[in-house]
C-alpha cells in the first residue's frame, strides 16, 4: 500500500501552484472546478511519483493555519539529497522572503534538516 497524495486547502491556487512548481519541480496538472459546490483544485506531480493537491473554496477564504503544534498533519518532507542542498535552498527560501521556521540542523533522531513556510503558512521540512 502507499499514499496516492496529500492534500492542502489554500486560498490562492495560482500562487501555491507557482511555489511548488518553482521551488520544487512539481508539475501541476490541469485546474478541476465545481461551481455547485464552490470547489477548485489541482494535482501536483513530483519527480518520484509524489503527488499533492490543492484545494480551495472559490466562495469564501479559509482561516489561518493552527498554531505550530495543533493536532492534525503538521507537515510537509521534501528530501532534497544532501546537506549543502539543504543549506542551498534554506538560504535560497531565506532571500526570497520566506519564513524559516527552523534553520539547518542536526536533529536529535539524527536527521540533518530546515522549516521553512510556504506562502500560506504550511510548514515544509527540507531534509536529506
Amino acid at each position: 500500500m502507499e499514499i496516492a497524495h496529500m492534500a492542502i486547502w489554500v486560498n490562492d491556487l495560482e500562487r501555491m501552484k507557482t511555489f511548488y512548481s518553482k521551488y520544487f519541480g512539481a508539475v501541476p496538472g490541469s485546474n478541476y472546478s465545481n461551481l455547485i459546490k464552490n470547489f477548485e483544485s489541482c494535482i501536483l506531480r513530483f519527480e518520484k511519483g509524489a503527488a499533492l493537491e490543492l484545494m480551495r473554496k472559490t466562495n469564501q477564504l479559509l482561516a489561518p493555519q493552527p498554531e505550530e503544534y495543533a493536532k492534525g498533519f503538521s507537515h510537509i518532507a521534501f528530501s532534497v539529497g544532501s546537506k549543502d542542498r539543504v543549506d542551498e535552498l534554506t538560504s535560497l527560501f531565506e532571500k526570497d522572503g520566506y519564513f524559516i521556521a527552523g534553520y539547518p540542523r542536526v536533529t536529535g533522531d539524527g536527521y540533518y534538516e530546515s522549516v521553512i513556510t510556504d506562502p500560506e503558512g504550511n510548514r515544509i521540512e527540507l531534509t536529506i
